[in-house]
């Protein structure tokens, strides 16, 4: 579905990202687990169009969408809901930005909310929702902008611990419903494991993908599936293949 290829991003003599390839495919999730300032976020900025890469390009369903923005849906860590508008207007934004007139827009959001655990939400205003209501309205946001494909940055970073346990259920279970490919950038090690399909980490100056770990049990996991041994095996390695 995606393809990252080839990818090399320089800031002048500042080299960013060196020979990067990545695929996603139908219903994945993949990681990019990695440490800060290791090129995670100007990967995305290239696959969602606000960045030409000195060299590469990326493919969606076999089109070539480098340095063209508004075909992958882009969800940064904060929410960026617009306080002076409603949780329906702020949803509706990617519609009326292809064209579709405001009642429409608004109708198409009102049918998607119960969806995303967001009923009774659409006259509200962001702030009167709780972090994790914020963040369904964000993703929601993300989704009406590309249906298929979502780049999140750590969307769940900001969120206590048990809002950020429900939230990686709900999104497992949204993302299954709707056929949503993910990809992922985090620097928490255990959720990588408990959300991915694969995990690829970027590391080094300039980053490379130097390695990619293939999640197994599947998708979805027992509740329990991170106090094994399995689980710790998988920390194990890719805390080695980090430092």
């Amino acid at each position: 579905m995606l393809e990252v290829k080839n990818v090399s991003v320089s800031f002048g003599d500042n080299h960013v990202l060196e020979d990067v390839n990545l695929t996603l495919g139908k219903g994945e999730l993949v990681s990019v687990l990695g440490v800060s300032g290791g090129g995670k976020t100007t990967l995305f900025n290239v696959i969602s169009g606000l960045l030409t890469p000195r060299q590469g390009s990326v493919l969606l369903d076999g089109e070539d969408i480098t340095g063209r923005p508004g075909h992958v849906g882009y969800m940064l860590q904060k929410d960026m809901l617009l306080p002076y508008r409603t949780i329906e207007d702020n949803c509706a934004l990617p519609l009326l930005l292809r064209g579709v007139p405001k009642k429409e827009a608004r109708r198409q959001v009102r049918e998607r909310l119960p969806e995303f655990g967001l009923e009774g939400t659409g006259r509200k205003w962001p702030v009167q929702l709780s972090g994790g209501m914020r963040q369904r309205a964000a993703l929601l946001r993300t989704h009406l902008f590309s249906d298929n494909v979502a780049l999140l940055d750590e969307p769940f970073s900001a969120l206590d611990t048990l809002t950020r346990s429900a939230m990686h259920r709900w999104y497992l279970d949204i993302m299954e419903r709707i056929r949503l490919s993910t990809l992922f950038i985090t620097h928490d090690i255990d959720e990588a494991i408990l959300l991915s399909d694969r995990i690829c980490l970027l590391t080094g100056h300039p980053g490379r993908l130097t390695r990619e770990f293939v999640i197994s049990p599947a998708r979805p996991r027992d509740p329990d599936f991170p106090m094994t041994q399995e689980f710790l095996e998988y920390k194990r390695q890719i805390r080695a293949a980090i430092s």
